[in-house]
C-alpha cells in the first residue's frame, strides 16, 4: 500500500508540474486531503520557515528593484560583459551565478540574459554556448547563496544532528559556493566549443534568409546602458550589500544572536527574516520608493509563486514521508549505505518532477537524515537538488529560449536532447564531487 501512496504522490507531483508555479501548490493541496482523510495519514507539518524566509528575502529584493536597485546592478554587470566580449562564455554564466547569490533567487536571468544573447550576437559567438551555460549558472548558485531557503532549512536541519550542533551558515556556503562555481566553471568550459559556428549553423543561416527574422536579428540590440537611474539606485543596491555583509557577519558571530541568559542563539532563519525585513524597510525609506510599485516587478511574482508552489508541495510530501519513514527506511538504508550516491540520485530525481531546489530539501532531507545518512555527505550533495533543467519547462530557461534570436539555443526534436541538458549535467555532477570532497574537510 506505501507503494502505491507513493506513486500517487508522484502522479500529483506530475499533474501539478504541468499547470506550473500556483498549480503545482495547490495540485498538492488536493493530494495533501486526499492523503489525510481517504489514506488516514496524520498531517505532516507545513513548511512555514521557508516561506517566511522566502517572503522576507523576496520583498526586500523587490523593493531594491522597485528603487531601481537591480538595474544598476545589471549596469554594472553590462559594462564588465562588454569590456570582454571574447570571454562571454565564461564571464556570462559567472555573472549570473553572482547574480543569484547575492539576490537568494535566479529569476534576475531574465533582465542579464538579452544582453548576453547580445554580445554574442556582435562578436559572432553562437549565442547557445554563454546563455545556456548562463541559465544553469543561475539556478546552479541557489545552493551558495547565503538568502536562499534551501541553504537556511539545511542549516537548521543540520544543526539538530548529534556531533553537528556547531555547523553554521558560513560553514555550509563554505562547502556549497567553491563546489558549485567549480560546476559553473565546467560548465562554462565545455559551452566554448559546443554546436556549430554561426555560419555553418543551418538554423541561423534559414533565419538570415527570412526577411522577418533578418531584419529582427540585424537590429537587434539589448542594454541597459542607456537607462537613467535615479541617484537613490546606487544608495538602493549598497544597502542591499549591506544587508548580506550583516547576515554573514552574525553567522559567523554566535554571540550576537545571543540575547540575555539564552542558552542558545537565535537561529540563523529568524536572523535572515529580520534583517530582510529590516534592510527592506531602509531600502524603502531611503530611497523613498513607492510601496505600490515593489509587487508589480518580476523578483515580487516569481518569488510569491515560489512560496505558494512549495507551500502544497512540502506539506503533502512531508504528511507522506511521516508516515511511511519506518518501512520506507528499513527498504533502502542498507542500498544508501553502501552506495551513498543513490540519495544525490534521488534528490535530482524529485527535483525534475517539483522544480524547486527548496521544496526538494524540504521534501528530501528528512529522508536523508532518517537513513542515517553523515552530515557531511548530506551539505556535499546540497547541488543535486537542482535538475530541474532535465525537462526544458523552467520559466528561465524558456526566456533564454524566447531572448536568443539566432535559434541556436532550443528544445531539440526529441526533446530531451536541449541546450541545458549538457551544462546541467556537468555542472550538477561536478559540483556534487566537488561538495562531497569539500565538505568531508570542513564539516567536522
Amino acid at each position: 500500500m506505501l507503494y502505491l501512496e507513493f506513486l500517487f504522490l508522484l502522479l500529483m507531483l506530475y499533474i501539478g508540474s504541468r499547470f506550473g508555479g500556483i498549480g503545482l501548490g495547490v495540485v498538492s493541496g488536493i493530494g495533501l486531503v486526499i492523503e489525510v482523510f481517504i489514506f488516514r495519514m496524520p498531517a505532516g507539518k507545513p513548511p512555514v520557515n521557508v516561506m517566511l524566509i522566502i517572503l522576507a528575502v523576496v520583498t526586500c529584493a523587490s523593493i531594491l528593484e522597485a528603487a531601481g536597485g537591480l538595474k544598476y546592478m545589471l549596469q554594472i554587470a553590462e559594462r564588465i560583459l562588454r569590456r570582454n566580449p571574447k570571454r562571454i562564455t565564461f564571464l556570462g554564466p559567472i555573472t549570473t551565478y553572482i547574480m543569484t547569490v547575492m539576490l537568494g533567487t535566479g529569476h534576475s536571468v531574465y533582465s542579464i540574459m538579452p544582453i548576453i544573447g547580445d554580445i554574442a550576437l556582435k562578436n559572432n559567438i553562437r549565442p547557445e554556448r554563454p546563455m545556456a551555460a548562463a541559465s544553469v549558472a543561475s539556478q546552479l548558485s541557489i545552493t551558495a547563496s547565503p538568502l536562499s531557503a534551501a541553504v537556511v532549512y539545511y542549516l537548521a536541519q543540520i544543526t539538530k544532528l548529534p556531533g553537528y550542533e556547531h555547523v553554521t551558515l558560513l560553514g555550509i556556503i563554505a562547502v556549497t559556493i567553491p563546489a558549485t562555481f567549480l560546476g559553473t566553471l565546467a560548465l562554462s568550459l565545455y559551452s566554448t566549443r559546443r554546436g556549430k559556428e554561426l555560419e555553418q549553423d543551418p538554423v541561423y543561416q534559414a533565419r538570415l534568409k527570412d526577411p522577418i527574422w533578418r531584419d529582427r536579428i540585424l537590429n537587434a540590440e539589448s542594454t541597459s546602458l542607456n537607462d537613467i537611474l535615479p541617484k537613490e539606485a546606487k544608495i538602493a543596491l549598497w544597502l542591499f550589500v549591506l544587508s548580506l555583509v550583516a547576515i554573514v557577519a552574525v553567522a559567523i558571530l554566535p554571540e550576537i544572536r545571543t540575547i540575555g541568559d539564552a542558552k542558545k542563539p537565535i537561529s540563523m532563519s529568524l536572523i535572515i527574516q529580520m534583517m530582510m525585513l529590516c534592510f527592506g524597510g531602509l531600502i524603502l525609506l531611503a530611497t523613498k520608493t513607492h510601496p505600490q510599485n515593489v509587487p508589480n516587478g518580476v523578483v515580487f511574482k516569481s518569488g510569491m509563486v515560489a512560496a505558494i508552489a512549495i507551500f502544497g508541495i512540502a506539506w503533502m510530501s512531508d504528511t507522506y514521508f511521516q508516515f511511511a519513514m519506518p518501512e520506507f527506511k528499513a527498504a533502502v538504508t542498507e542500498m544508501v549505505r553502501s552506495q551513498p550516491w543513490t540519495f544525490a540520485f534521488a534528490l535530482f530525481i524529485v527535483s525534475v518532477v517539483i522544480n524547486s531546489q527548496a521544496a526538494t530539501a524540504v521534501m528530501m532531507l528528512p529522508v536523508g537524515i532518517g537513513l542515517g545518512l553523515p552530515a557531511p555527505l548530506l551539505i556535499g550533495l546540497m547541488p543535486a537538488t537542482y535538475g530541474y533543467f532535465f525537462i526544458p519547462n523552467y520559466p528561465s530557461d524558456i526566456a533564454t529560449i524566447n531572448f536568443d534570436v539566432t535559434g541556436t539555443t532550443k528544445i531539440g526534436k526529441f526533446y530531451f536532447n536541449h541546450s541545458f541538458m549538457a551544462p546541467g549535467l556537468i555542472g550538477v555532477v561536478t559540483a556534487c564531487i566537488s561538495g562531497v570532497f569539500i565538505a568531508e574537510m570542513i564539516i567536522r
